[in-house]
C-alpha cells in the first residue's frame, strides 16, 4: 500500500551522508526541513545540495522547507554552565546581565522588554516547562521571582509566560538573513516560526517575494495568541504546522490533543494544508523503534486528516533516521485503513462555488466516491485543482500530471496526491489520452481497463483553468 499522509524529516548531522539521504527517501520521505534555529549558512548549503542530489538519484520531486528560528526568548549563559533550582528558591531574570554571569541567584535573558510584559503573579515556564517561577516583583529590568518546580537550569533555556502574551516580534534580523537564504536556494516552503497574526504571515511573504522566493508559507502555530487569532493567520498562511512543543508550554498540556483536532479541522476547513509536528517519535532519537504512545500519537493526527507528521531530532541527530521515517511511514498506512469519518458525503454540500476549477474538483470527488474509480488524474500547471481535490476523504490516489518540478514538490505535502512529471506533446484528443495512459502504466500506477477520472483546463486543447472532467477507461498502448 502507498501512504496518502505525507511525511516531512529534518536534515541534520545524523543524514547528511548521502546513502542515508537516498534511504531516507525510498523509506517514504517527502519534504525535507532544514531548520535555521541550528548550523550556520554553509551547512544549510550544504545540506540542500545534498537533499537534491539525492532526490535525482532517486527519480523523485522532494520538497524542501526553511524553517526559521523566530523569536524563541531564552535566558542567557551561567558561569558554570548551570545551576540548580530547589523549590522555594528566589531567583532573578534581567535583561541587562552579562552574557555569562547567570549564578544561582540569576541569569540574563535575551529579551530587553521582557520587564515590560510582565506583572505579579504571572507564571513562567522554562526549559520546555519543566522549571516554574512565579513572578513575585518587577524593579527596572529585574524579575524577582520565586521557584515553583527546580531543577537543573542550564545555558540558553527557553522562557514562555503561562498563557502567552510575550511582545517579541515574529521576525527577528536573523529570521530576515534567512529569507533571502531560503530564496536563493529556491526553497519551496518557508515557515514562519512564533506568529502571533496574519500579519506576520503577510510580513515574511512579502520579504520571501522581495528576496525572489516563490515558495509557499508555512505558519507555525506555537503562541497562545496564534490560538486566538487562528482565522487571520489561515487565512493569511498556505499551510499551517500545529507546532505542539511551545504551544503545549504556553496552552497547557491538557488541551493541547483538542487544539490540535480543531486545528486541524478548521485549516482542511478552509482549503489549506496543515502539518503536525514536535515530539511524535522523538524515542527513536536513541531506539530503533517507537513507543506504544508515540504510535498512536502519529495514528490520531492522520485519522484526523492532517497532511503530514513531522520528523525533528529524530532524522536530524538521532541514530536511526532511516528507522523513524520507516516506523512513521508504516503507522500512516495502517492509521489510513480505520477512517472515522464519512466525511465526503456532506463537504461542503451547501457551500456556493466562486471558481470554475474548484467547482470541477468538488464534482470530481463527489463522483470518484460513488463509482469504482481506481485514480484521478489532473493536467495541472500550479496545482491548485489537486489541492482542492485533496481536502475531500479519499482512499482514491491523486495524480498531479505537470511539466513543472516546482508544482511536483508543492503538491507532494498535499494529502493523496503524487506528482507525475508529464510534459505535454500532444494536443489532439486520442493522442493526449495514450501519451497520459501510456506514462501511468509504464510506472504501475494504474492498470489496463481501470476506470479513472481525468480533468484538465480546455485552452488550447489542455493548460489554462481546469474546467473539464472526463471518466475513462485506462487502454493498452502498443
Amino acid at each position: 500500500m502507498r501512504k496518502r499522509t505525507k511525511i516531512v524529516a529534518t536534515l541534520g548531522p545524523a543524514s547528511d551522508d548521502t546513502k542515508t539521504l537516498r534511504k531516507m527517501i525510498e523509506a517514504g520521505l517527502d519534504v525535507a526541513r532544514l531548520n535555521f534555529s541550528h548550523g550556520d549558512e554553509a551547512d544549510h548549503r550544504a545540506r540542500a545540495e545534498a537533499l537534491r542530489s539525492a532526490a535525482a538519484a532517486c527519480d523523485r520531486d522532494i520538497g524542501l522547507m526553511g524553517d526559521l528560528q523566530g523569536p524563541k526568548i531564552r535566558i542567557k549563559r551561567f558561569e558554570h554552565g548551570s545551576v540548580v533550582l530547589a523549590d522555594g528558591d528566589a531567583f532573578f531574570l534581567d535583561s541587562t546581565l552579562g552574557l555569562d554571569d547567570g549564578n544561582q541567584e540569576g541569569v540574563g535573558v535575551a529579551l530587553e522588554s521582557l520587564h515590560e510584559d510582565l506583572s505579579g503573579g504571572d507564571v513562567l515556564l522554562l526549559n520546555d516547562g519543566l522549571i516554574t517561577l512565579t513572578v513575585d516583583r518587577i524593579k527596572g529590568t529585574r524579575i524577582h521571582t520565586t521557584v515553583v518546580n527546580g531543577g537543573i537550569l542550564s545555558d540558553h533555556k527557553g522562557i514562555n509566560r503561562k498563557g502567552g502574551g510575550l511582545s517579541a516580534s515574529a521576525l527577528t534580523d536573523v529570521d530576515r538573513a534567512n529569507i533571502e537564504l531560503a530564496a536563493e536556494l529556491k526553497m519551496d516552503f518557508l515557515a514562519v516560526s512564533f506568529v502571533r497574526s496574519g500579519d506576520d504571515v503577510e510580513e515574511a511573504r512579502r520579504l520571501f517575494r522581495e528576496a525572489g522566493g516563490e515558495g509557499v508559507i508555512v505558519a507555525k502555530v506555537e503562541r497562545t495568541e496564534a490560538v486566538e487569532n487562528i482565522d487571520s493567520i489561515i487565512e493569511a498562511s498556505d499551510v499551517v504546522m500545529v507546532a505542539r512543543g511551545d504551544l503545549g508550554v504556553e496552552m497547557g498540556y491538557a488541551e493541547l490533543t483538542g487544539i490540535q483536532k480543531k486545528l486541524i479541522q478548521n485549516t482542511r476547513s478552509k482549503n489549506k494544508i496543515v502539518i503536525t509536528a514536535t515530539q511524535m517519535m522523538e524515542s527513536m532519537i536513541q531506539n530503533p523503534i517507537p513507543t506504544r504512545a508515540e504510535v498512536s500519537d502519529v495514528a490520531n493526527a492522520v485519522i484526523d486528516g492532517t497532511d503530514a507528521v513531522m520528523l525533528s531530532g529524530e532524522t536530524a541527530v538521532g541514530a536511526y533516521p532511516v528507522e523513524a521515517i520507516k516506523a512513521m511511514s508504516n503507522v500512516c498506512i495502517g492509521a489510513e485503513k480505520y477512517p472515522v469519518q464519512a466525511s465526503h458525503m456532506g463537504y461542503r454540500a451547501d457551500d456556493t462555488f466562486e471558481l470554475v476549477d474548484e467547482a470541477i474538483a468538488m464534482a470530481v470527488m463527489y463522483t470518484a466516491n460513488h463509482m469504482d474509480v481506481k485514480a484521478i488524474i489532473a493536467l495541472t500547471e500550479s496545482g491548485s485543482t489537486t489541492l482542492w481535490m485533496s481536502r475531500v476523504r479519499s482512499d482514491i490516489p491523486i495524480y498531479a500530471l505537470t511539466p513543472y518540478s516546482a508544482t511536483s514538490r508543492r503538491v507532494i505535502l498535499y494529502r493523496g496526491v503524487y506528482p507525475v512529471h508529464f510534459d505535454i506533446h500532444e494536443t489532439e484528443r486520442d493522442h493526449l489520452y495514450a501519451s497520459i495512459f501510456e506514462a501511468l502504466l509504464s510506472r504501475g500506477l494504474v492498470e489496463v481497463d481501470d476506470l479513472v477520472i481525468f480533468t484538465k483546463g480546455d485552452l488550447k486543447g489542455i493548460t489554462g483553468s481546469t474546467n473539464a472532467m472526463k471518466i475513462l477507461e485506462v487502454r493498452a498502448q502498443s
